[in-house]
This record gives structure tokens, C-alpha cells and sequence, in this order.
């Protein structure tokens, strides 16, 4: 499984790589639903280097009315940290079908997706290859559960009602069965609890603490160790914090682990683990790390705060 993070000893070698190329700063998948206008399974008609490409709308899954044919083009979240004069980030879109569009429409009526690699999910084999966290990880889910979860954080992301008792049975089916690993034989499962865990995070949920702690504690499945951390941002008991605390006390934890159960246990100021906290950032590693698992990336400097920096911030506020 690869490292979610380029060490620190490597990160300088980044940056006089990403000095020579085209790079960004990746947005969140939440982000990328707050600002879109329409959430669309749209068909790819046709490409144009000046205009744009032409999609038909198939389904306008929410957001608002359309004409049966829009054009995008341009990004709306596409932020760069370098250029070069020869980018060659752009999907080959001539060979794409299918796809899942979140499209902002701009002053002048065309509409665009987020940024080169974010703001949509193709459609392959029957399978929908879904972003729910961010664009470096996606998982292959039937277009059924896609559709129905994602208009589900749509809507709610645009402070919409949505389909409740859809996605209660759908987080309770998810994580009823025991967490796995996210190797091949289980991705199936995997990526449904994945979804059902994201679902918490971004739905704000809080009905699930005891179904979401043996997925933060499963170390054979960091990915969703991860996600787990996430849903764990809406709950403040004490339990909850002494678990996340745990997770980043552990030295084997990934450093985008670590951050993560960070992040959560802000959400509740901790303020009775104060100490702890300061005592945990005396020793740990410093120095920002990178998302992006191959030095080629264009996303390459969506980075992340170090453990002691993210520490650090939380204490500032208790």
C-alpha cells in the first residue's frame, strides 16, 4: 500500500520539481460540493481546444434547472502553486463516455468542474469511480449507492433536507459488518464502509460513535482509519478523545493519520487534555508533508500541516 505522505527529507526535492511544472493545491471534496451549482450525470459529446467540451445532461441529480446540453469551460477551485509551458495534466477526455459532473456555472453562462482531476467521477465497467475525501482516493461503487449518497451531501452541503432514511439504512448495512482491509478481496466492502464513514463526516452526524471506533482502531485499512477520524469530528465525549489522543500517541500511525485524529479532536477543545497535548507536541516530527505520492503529481503541493504544527494550533485555541 503506498505512504499517503512524501517524507520531509524528500518534500525539498518536490518543490525544485514542482518549481518546472504545472502543480496545484487540491481542494476537499466538501469544498468542491459547497460551491458547485448541479450535481449531473452528463454524456461527453464533444471536445473543442478553444471552447470547451460539450456534455449532454443525462439526470440533473440536484442543483439548479439546465438546458439539455451545457458547455465547460474552465475550473473553478484550480488554484496553482507553479506553471510550465507544457501542461499535460488534462484527462483524455475523448475516451470517456459517462461521467458524474460538479458543475459551477460562471458570469457569462458556461459552466466548469473544479479543477483538472476533481469534480467528477467516470463511469467504467458499471462502476462509478467516486471521490468522497479527495481526488487521491477514489473507490468503485455501483451508480445506484453513488447517486443516492452523493445527492444526500449535496443537498446538505447547500443546506437542503435529504433523504434520511436512505442513508441510515446505508450507514447501518455499511458498518455492521466488521471492518476489513482495503486489498482487492475486500475493496467491495471497503469502499462501502468508506462511503458510510464519509457519509458521518459530511452529513454531521452523530448517532454512530460505537460503529465508527473499531474502524479508527483497524490498522490493516489506514484509509479508513482515516474517514473514521473524520466522523469522529461530531462527537466530544471523553471516550472519543481519549481515543483519538491514543491514535496520536501511537508512533506506527501514518502522519496523515495523526493529523487527521488532530483536526477531529480540535472540534471538541479539549481543554481538560491540555498537557497532553503539549506534551505530545515536544516530541513530534515537524516539517509540512505532501499528499501527493508521486513526485510527478500536478496536485503534488496539497500539503498538509506537520503533526507538531497541527498541535500546536489546537493548543493555541484551548
Amino acid at each position: 500500500m503506498k505512504k499517503y505522505a512524501i517524507p520531509t527529507l524528500f518534500l525539498f526535492l518536490w518543490i525544485s520539481i514542482s518549481s518546472m511544472a504545472t502543480t496545484w493545491e487540491e481542494p476537499w471534496q466538501d469544498q468542491i460540493m459547497r460551491e458547485a451549482d448541479n450535481f449531473v450525470l452528463g454524456k461527453v459529446l464533444s471536445i473543442d481546444s478553444e471552447k470547451g467540451m460539450t456534455i449532454q445532461i443525462v439526470k440533473n441529480l440536484a442543483g439548479n434547472k439546465l438546458p439539455e446540453q451545457v458547455q465547460i469551460t474552465h475550473y473553478y477551485l484550480l488554484r496553482y502553486c507553479s506553471r510550465s509551458a507544457h501542461d499535460d495534466h488534462e484527462l483524455d477526455w475523448s475516451k470517456v463516455d459517462s461521467c458524474y459532473f460538479f458543475l459551477k456555472k460562471d458570469e457569462k453562462g458556461n459552466m466548469g468542474i473544479s479543477t483538472p482531476t476533481s469534480g467528477y467521477a467516470l463511469v467504467k465497467d458499471g462502476y462509478v469511480y467516486a471521490t468522497y475525501r479527495h481526488s487521491f482516493i477514489k473507490v468503485p461503487i455501483s451508480p445506484d449507492i453513488y447517486e443516492g449518497t452523493t445527492i444526500a451531501l449535496f443537498r446538505h452541503a447547500h443546506g437542503l433536507t435529504y433523504d434520511q432514511t436512505y442513508i441510515k439504512n446505508f450507514i447501518n448495512e455499511s458498518l455492521h459488518l466488521p471492518p476489513v482491509s482495503f486489498e482487492k478481496k475486500d475493496l467491495a466492502t471497503a469502499s462501502l464502509q468508506h462511503i458510510a464513514l464519509e457519509c458521518i463526516f459530511h452529513l454531521q452526524l452523530t448517532d454512530y460513535n460505537d460503529q465508527i471506533l473499531p474502524f479508527l482502531h483497524n490498522s490493516k485499512n489506514p484509509h479508513n482509519q482515516i474517514s473514521a477520524a473524520r466522523a469522529l469530528t461530531w462527537y466530544h465525549s471523553q471516550p472519543t478523545q481519549e481515543a483519538l489522543i491514543e491514535m496520536i500517541a501511537n508512533k506506527k500511525n501514518d502522519t496523515f493519520i495523526k493529523v487527521t485524529c488532530i483536526w477531529a479532536l480540535a472540534a471538541s477543545k479539549p481543554i481538560a487534555y491540555k498537557e497532553t497535548l503539549l506534551k505530545l507536541a515536544k516530541k513530534a516530527p515537524e516539517g509540512p508533508m505532501s499528499l501527493g505520492t508521486d513526485l510527478s503529481d500536478p496536485r503534488g503541493c496539497t500539503i498538509i500541516p506537520s503533526v507538531k504544527g497541527a498541535l500546536e494550533k489546537v493548543i493555541e485555541q484551548l
